[in-house]
């Protein structure tokens, strides 16, 4: 096992108008789950590929372990990819498919059995041992996509969205699955996913990239309430945090009819800021801002409240979300009033930055 490191690391692809990876500083530690995560074209799939050796590196360094890998070739980098199509060979058996890259090494046969049987036992694969691909289910694939890797024992374990063909029960059990497993095994693992749910569920630490750039990386919970730039609070959440920009008039934004106090270090570093306050965090009561409810999400428990904030002169500003109790949630097309809790409100500069 061992740690990743990029140093500067930048992918450029002939052609395009910007990098792919821009200058990407990032440590994972040894034995640490890392989740890359972004929208599609951010660079977190080829920030992996760059690890594996199947992407050039135009710049910059990359460290495994205490050496540099950045010219070397893939089959000597002592990692195991997992991709998003499984890549089992349909013609193989299970155990087959499990013992292939260990037969290619020339290692002994009952050192490839040992390890087979060691990795299906781990995987829960042992019954599937003698079938073909074809008569496996998608979870079940998926695990002997792992096993595949498993068997190699490498220093890094790499993941390109492993889950993304599996049905959503599916996808949650088998994330369960990996995250404990590697938990179990304690092997560095670079994890890409687009979902953020299966990034905030699994990682030990999530790096948030846009555009090849790295916004942010630090564990689920930090990332959550303390995001570095707007584009961090937006994306990360499910709704996304509500995101405002308002004038700064002595020392004060107002969304809607209700004014909001803002720290005087913040108020004189610009005239117009982006607040957040996230769903969770606005109440119903008697005062706050006004919207009117135009859809009702009730999901048992909880229940999402999307509307518009009601202006002086009954217009309508901007929309915005609000998660309430799911007992009894105000109707379509009423107007409620939500005040939103003061210390959880977030500060942005209109550039992105933090405030």
């Amino acid at each position: 096992m061992a740690s990743v490191t990029f140093e500067q690391a930048t992918r450029c692809y002939p052609g395009a108008d910007r990098p792919a990876v821009d200058h990407l500083d990032l440590d994972i530690a040894d034995g640490e789950f890392v989740v890359l995560v972004g929208p599609s074209g951010c660079g977190k799939t080829t920030s992996l590929r760059m690890i594996a050796g199947l992407e050039t590196v135009d710049s910059g360094s990359i460290r495994i372990g205490a050496r540099d890998v950045t010219d070397d070739d893939p089959k000597d980098r002592d990692v195991a990819m997992v991709f998003q199509n499984y890549a089992l060979y349909p013609h193989m058996s299970v155990a087959q498919n499990l013992g292939f890259s260990l037969k290619i090494a020339k290692m002994s046969k009952a050192d490839i059995r040992e390890r087979i049987l060691d990795a299906a036992r781990l995987l829960d694969l042992e019954p599937y041992l003698d079938r073909k691909p074809k008569d496996l289910s998608g979870g079940q694939r998926q695990r002997v996509a792992m096993g595949r890797a498993i068997v190699r024992r490498p220093q890094v374990f790499l993941m390109d969205e492993p889950l993304s063909n599996l049905d959503a029960k599916l996808r949650v059990q088998t994330r369960n699955q990996i995250a404990g497993l590697q938990r179990r095994l304690g092997t560095t693992t670079v994890y890409v996913t687009h979902d953020q749910v299966e990034a905030m569920t699994m990682g030990d630490r999530v790096a948030v990239l846009r555009d090849g750039v790295l916004q942010q990386c630090a564990p689920p919970r930090e990332l959550y309430r303390y995001p570095a730039n707007a584009f961090v609070a937006e994306f990360i959440g499910s709704p996304a945090m509500n995101l405002f920009t308002l004038p700064v008039v002595d020392n004060t934004v107002r969304m809607g009819d209700w004014p909001i106090p803002v720290p005087r270090e913040i108020a004189h570093c610009a005239g117009e800021l982006v607040v957040g306050i996230r769903p969770e965090h606005l109440e119903i009561g008697a005062d706050g801002v006004e919207i009117q409810i135009d859809v009702v999400e009730e999901l048992g428990a909880d229940a999402y409240l999307y509307g518009r904030i009601v202006l002086a002169d009954n217009a309508f500003s901007q929309p915005i979300v609000a998660r309430v109790g799911g007992q009894d949630p105000p109707a379509r097309g009423s107007r409620v009033r939500l005040r939103p809790q003061p210390e959880h409100l977030h500060f942005f500069g209109t550039d992105g930055a933090r405030r």
